[in-house]
């Protein structure tokens, strides 16, 4: 992440120096229809529009879902989830690796996994985070309210997600 802000729209006056400084005024009278130089864009309303099309709201319409909530109210709680065979996953935390059977492709013939699954209680987690065991109903909401343009922190979803303090 950059430690300096950034210019998103409205540059900052440059330093007099003779090479590599641009000439706002020439730029004003080169393009005096621009909406930038009409004050239409700027950086606060470019904040609120990238708000409201890419944090805030439902998407209707997407890519290969109907809608989609950017708030992830539909959050799974991995407690609830339904594990076997025939297609679902071994535990909530791993697929069900075992083979449909010989001539089969289709997961619904997948038998119950029957080797040992890891406690998770007792596994090492990988990577950092709050553990092997984090539910994405309990996170969610955490990472909702600190999804804030400006606030966002390097390497953490929201503060202590990281599993310190």
């Amino acid at each position: 992440m950059p430690t300096q802000q950034q210019i998103i729209i409205e540059q900052p006056v440059p330093p007099d120096k003779p090479m590599g400084a641009s000439n706002l005024e020439n730029a004003r009278k080169a393009f005096p229809a621009s909406p930038i130089h009409k004050g239409e864009l700027t950086d606060s309303e470019r904040k609120v529009i990238y708000t409201k099309l890419a944090l805030d709201g439902v998407v209707t319409s997407g890519n290969g879902f109907n809608t989609f909530n950017r708030d992830f109210v539909d959050s799974p709680d991995l407690k609830s989830v339904k594990t076997g065979g025939g297609g679902l996953p071994a535990t909530p935390y791993m697929p069900n690796v075992t083979s449909p059977g010989p001539g089969s492709m289709n997961a619904a013939d997948q038998p119950v996994f029957g080797g040992d699954l890891p406690d998770p209680a007792t596994r090492l987690n990988w990577g950092a985070g709050l553990g092997n065991t984090a539910s994405p109903q309990a996170t969610t909401q955490e990472i909702v309210d600190n999804a804030k343009l400006g606030a966002f922190i390097s390497g953490r979803s929201f503060p202590g997600s990281d599993g310190k303090v």
